[in-house]
């Protein structure tokens, strides 16, 4: 079976089900800009507020819905936290299609581009996308007037600029696109990244990609396209990406898997829980802080929950104090609290 088909009637369905999805993002986060307009489905930010969104499954791995506040328990480093909002609601998306055109892709060209096609065709008007391509240079689909669209032929010629040689700069293309996602209206934020995750051209490290996620409000859902001939492939770097912001990894290989990989997504977006709440360590050090999100349930003996491990406080790290350097940022900020 070709793997085109498989990508393109997954991202078909991922689309139609992003529209309208609840919010995604997970971090310490400022008040918004005084022009932007709240709505009912937005929670009103003040500074220190952490909003999180959940995945809820059973042990089957099957979506569970009906949840209320009382279900769950956040953990902040081990301490728990007095949950101030909770909700479980749709609004649109902005989302960034990353698209991988080095030489290593050339191979999987046609299901790169089918994929993301498909992708475009079945969004929602009150959606704004972007395009960012890539190879050892990085560049935005759309003209430079244009941030956003929610047409399609705008998107389909942004994604047709990919390259189709060269090296592979990945980590500089999701900087990009997770800078660009911070001039997005929807508080609803998703990056979706084809790729094989080998990087052989960036200027950033995976260290400070995996920083700066954390920083952003974004989901990272990521496609691994692979041959077995791929000597830059790299699915663990996309496996991180995809787990420490709460999002996912997929690795479709035939037709067969295209329905319970797009069944899953489906569920993963509808039905995420909103959950805020203010840190009871309240000091602005700059440090990261472990986030760990429990639920239960009345007749179901084990439920899983998946949202971003953390986030990084305000403030600036505190500095060494002798000669022996400051331990980096946690490269290790993909794992969860253990509370």
């Amino acid at each position: 079976m070709r793997i085109n088909r498989s990508i393109a009637g997954c991202l078909a369905l991922l689309s139609l089900l992003l529209v309208g999805g609840p919010n995604l993002h997970s971090q310490s986060v400022p008040p918004p800009p005084p022009d932007r307009q709240d709505t009912a489905s937005k929670i009103k930010m003040t500074v220190g507020l952490v909003v999180l969104h959940a995945t809820t499954e059973n042990r089957k791995g099957a979506s569970v819905s009906g949840l209320g506040k009382d279900n769950f328990q956040v953990f902040e480093d081990g301490v728990a936290q007095r949950i101030e909002h909770f909700s479980h609601e749709d609004i649109p998306v902005t989302v960034g299609l990353v698209v991988d055109g080095s030489g290593s892709m050339r191979p999987k060209r046609a299901d790169v581009l089918t994929a993301a096609k498909t992708f475009v065709q079945s969004s929602n008007d009150k959606d704004e996308m972007f395009v960012v391509n890539f190879n050892e240079h990085v560049s935005f689909g759309l003209p430079e007037n244009e941030l956003f669209t929610n047409k399609i032929t705008p998107m389909q010629l942004a994604i047709e600029r990919s390259p189709i040689s060269g090296e592979t700069a990945l980590y500089d293309a999701i900087s990009a696109a997770l800078e660009r996602l911070k001039l997005g209206k929807h508080d609803k934020k998703v990056i979706i990244v084809i790729s094989d995750g080998g990087d052989n051209a960036s200027k950033h490290k995976l260290n400070e990609i995996m920083t700066q996620a954390l920083e952003s409000n974004a989901v990272i859902y990521t496609i691994g396209l692979f041959d077995e001939s791929d000597n830059y492939r790299n699915p663990g770097v996309l496996k991180q990406l995809a787990h420490a912001t709460g999002g996912e990894f997929f690795q479709p290989e035939t037709i067969a898997e295209v329905v319970p990989i797009c069944a899953h997504i489906a569920r993963d977006i509808r039905s995420q829980y909103t959950i805020a709440y203010t840190p009871t360590n309240a000091t602005a050090d700059g440090a990261f802080r472990n986030v760990q999100v429990n639920a239960k349930a009345p007749g179901e003996d084990r439920l899983t929950v998946r949202t971003r491990t953390g986030y990084y406080a305000p403030g600036e790290p505190a500095k060494p104090t002798s000669a022996k350097p400051a331990p980096p940022r946690p490269s290790q900020a993909h794992s969860g609290a253990q509370p």
